[in-house]
């Protein structure tokens, strides 16, 4: 049996998606001890990783997922800061 990998170890692209992974699960611990807007700011910046890592896969799903995630939390942000300064 042969034991092969299909994403890439130790270039580019691993270290971003472990370092997206990472801040990610901050942004989850964030989100439940509901410290906002903190939590989404991790998150956006852990799915703009995946985003890139997508990119450097050509990995459509990837691509899709982070871009549509990247957007709810930009608007999610956005959100706060326009109904903290009303």
């Amino acid at each position: 049996m042969h034991d092969f990998k299909v994403t890439p170890k130790h270039d580019l692209s691993w270290f971003i998606k472990w370092t997206a992974s990472i801040i990610i699960l901050i942004g989850m611990l964030l989100t439940s001890a509901s410290i906002e807007p903190y939590n989404m700011m991790f998150h956006l910046i852990g799915v703009v990783g995946w985003l890139c890592v997508g990119l450097l896969w050509h990995d459509r799903a990837l691509i899709f997922i982070n871009a549509v995630a990247l957007f709810i939390f930009a608007s999610g942000i956005l959100r706060f800061y326009m109904v903290t300064i009303v």
